[in-house]
């Protein structure tokens, strides 16, 4: 814990604010490509192959562009709920430490495609080779922002247990179910792997997929272990604790000079200049508007 606070005090500066509108920002552009070029978000997936062998090495940032899925309504109504829950965390969390969890998420994917490179080249070479080059076109193709949006959401329901939502507009259920639904599919979906009727493809996707949803969610899963529980609140309870926090923090500046007649002070006027009369009994100060005209205190110490 301790370290923790010194690594926040050390670097909490550089935390980028509304960090989700600057994912969804980077989505915009993503689905702008997709509209006009879509050939282009080939060459900004994260495809480890091409950026060992064919020094590819933008491809370590731009996969961040490519979106999760095609552009319709219902992708806009699904990057307001993300904006939102991501928000509220931010909110909660505080800046540096959702900074962290996003930004460690997007980390674990990176060095997850890197693994995933190093283990085809060392146990199947041999299902690589007979599948061809386009094998790690589409592994790129499933390193993508899904599984960051989706750790998002699995922080936010383990946060807001209990908090309610509207399924569909119209159903009402807690968010801790469907962050079981949710994580139940993960777990399907890392078990079960590919099934597409050629024996080496449907191994080496489902190896793939494994790599995938394991790397995208390994920041949640050091989130559970290390949280265990000491963030559960509701939104009221986390704008109760940011209010206190940002009135603890206005009322803990104590101001060194203060000008006994006008109570002007170096924080709410830094250009002025103040000084301690020396004909005044006890230790009064005035600011420079008032060192040569106040009325001298006598008697008083």
């Amino acid at each position: 814990m301790k370290s923790r606070g010194s690594f926040e005090r050390r670097f909490g500066k550089y935390a980028i604010k509304n960090l989700s509108l600057m994912l969804i920002i980077c989505y915009g552009f993503g689905y702008l490509f997709q509209m006009i070029w879509p050939d282009f978000l080939q060459f900004l997936c994260l495809n480890p192959y091409q950026i060992v062998f064919k020094g590819q090495i933008w491809r370590i940032i731009t996969w961040i562009l490519v979106p999760p899925s095609s552009f319709d309504f219902f992708t806009l109504l699904m990057l307001y709920f993300y904006y939102s829950i991501g928000t509220t965390l931010e909110r909660t969390w505080g800046t540096y430490r959702y900074n962290v969890y996003i930004f460690s998420g997007i980390l674990f994917t990176i060095v997850g495609a890197f693994l995933l490179l190093g283990y085809t080249l060392l146990f199947q070479r041999d299902i690589v080779a007979a599948l061809g080059s386009g094998y790690y076109d589409f592994a790129a193709s499933m390193f993508s922002t899904f599984y960051v949006n989706m750790s998002i959401f699995l922080a936010f329901a383990a946060t807001f247990p209990n908090m309610q939502i509207l399924l569909f507009f119209f159903i009402p259920i807690k968010v801790k179910i469907m962050g079981i639904i949710y994580g139940a599919l993960l777990v399907y979906q890392f078990v079960k792997g590919f099934t597409t009727g050629i024996a080496p493809l449907d191994v080496a996707l489902t190896v793939a997929n494994r790599f995938v949803i394991g790397a995208s969610l390994m920041n949640f899963i050091v989130f559970f272990l290390t949280s265990r529980g000491k963030v559960h609140m509701t939104p009221r309870q986390a704008k109760r604790r940011t209010d206190f926090r940002r009135d603890m923090k206005k009322a803990s500046k104590i101001t060194r000079h203060k000008c006994a007649v006008c109570g002007r002070t170096e924080e709410t006027n830094p250009e002025l200049e103040f000084r301690f009369c020396s004909k005044c009994d006890g230790n009064y100060e005035y600011c420079e508007e008032h060192i040569f005209t106040h009325t001298h205190v006598k008697g008083k110490m």
